[in-house]
């Protein structure tokens, strides 16, 4: 008798079709999809659909290098994840790997070990000054000679 599973219900359709890997699908090697793709399964190896949706499915054990223009994760990923629009990290969710987006949401739950570049896709306003990206620290305080104590900047 198989181990019960989570239920999961795939996101609705954006636009174009869609692509499904199980729960019982081993891939390795290289994905590449020209629509959407939801992973229930097991994959290793890299997984690209540039202009598409990739869900991850609570099923799915990903050990793999991600890139999309949206990823939703419900399951395990291992790896880097790049989205040119948005990552949306569910509360079952684990990953263990660097974030690359101009948009995220990591719903409380979830379980993320990396780190979260974010920067806009869109070009900045003509005659503006230039802005850093979002997500970009910019300094408040400098630490002393002694490296005991950080002094505000004034």
């Amino acid at each position: 008798m198989s181990s019960p599973s989570r239920s999961f219900e795939p996101e609705p359709m954006v636009r174009g079709g869609s692509a499904a890997l199980g729960k019982n699908v081993t891939v390795k090697g290289q994905i590449f999809a020209r629509e959407d793709l939801t992973i229930d399964g097991e994959v290793e190896g890299t997984v690209e659909c540039h202009e598409h949706r990739l869900t991850i499915g609570p099923n799915a054990r990903v050990q793999a290098g991600l890139k999309a223009r949206e990823i939703i994760i419900h399951g395990s990923i291992q790896g880097n994840v790049d989205a040119t629009d948005k990552i949306d990290i569910k509360k079952e969710a684990k990953l263990v790997g660097d974030i690359k987006t101009s948009r995220i949401v990591i719903e409380d739950g979830a379980y993320f070990k990396g780190s979260i570049d974010i920067s806009k896709t869109s070009a900045p306003k003509a005659g503006g000054q230039p802005q850093a990206p979002a997500g970009t620290a910019q300094p408040t305080a400098s630490p002393t000679a002694a490296g005991t104590a950080a002094t505000p900047a004034r």
